[in-house]
């Protein structure tokens, strides 16, 4: 889902159970995870996610289902034609050099938390904090 689709749909009121009713796909993996089939040794180990997913799903998970396996046949298709993949994955190699995971939290931190860093050296966690 991009952006505004997102905002559109967190405007006009998500319902999980919309998606659910109407994927018949979805309903089957959903069904299917609440009954045990992915664990028949404990059928109950899922039934929080299951819960999370139909009542309290803050992140939009089922309304994005449909648009995340349109992406992952795109993805598979790709992967089937190994010159594109190739070309592919050195494009995200190249383009990678902007994102640092440092950078990042580093940016995180002054725009959304309005923090500054601090590069003061800790000990280690067998050595002594105390200055004196």
């Amino acid at each position: 889902m991009t952006v505004d689709e997102v905002e559109n749909l967190k405007r006009k009121g998500y319902n999980a159970y919309d998606y659910y009713n109407s994927n018949p796909e979805l309903k089957q993996v959903i069904d299917q995870i609440q009954n045990g089939f992915f664990s028949p040794k404990n059928p109950n180990e899922f039934r929080d996610l299951v819960d999370i997913l139909l009542k309290y799903d803050r992140f939009l998970t089922l309304a994005d289902y449909e648009s995340y396996i349109k992406k992952q046949e795109e993805v598979n298709a790709a992967y089937e034609k190994h010159s594109k993949w190739t070309e592919m994955a050195i494009h995200n190699i190249a383009s990678s050099g902007k994102f640092s995971s440092d950078r990042t939290i580093i940016e995180y931190g002054k725009d959304i938390w309005d923090v500054q860093p601090n590069y003061e050296k800790l000990p280690a966690p067998n050595e002594s904090r105390d200055t004196n």
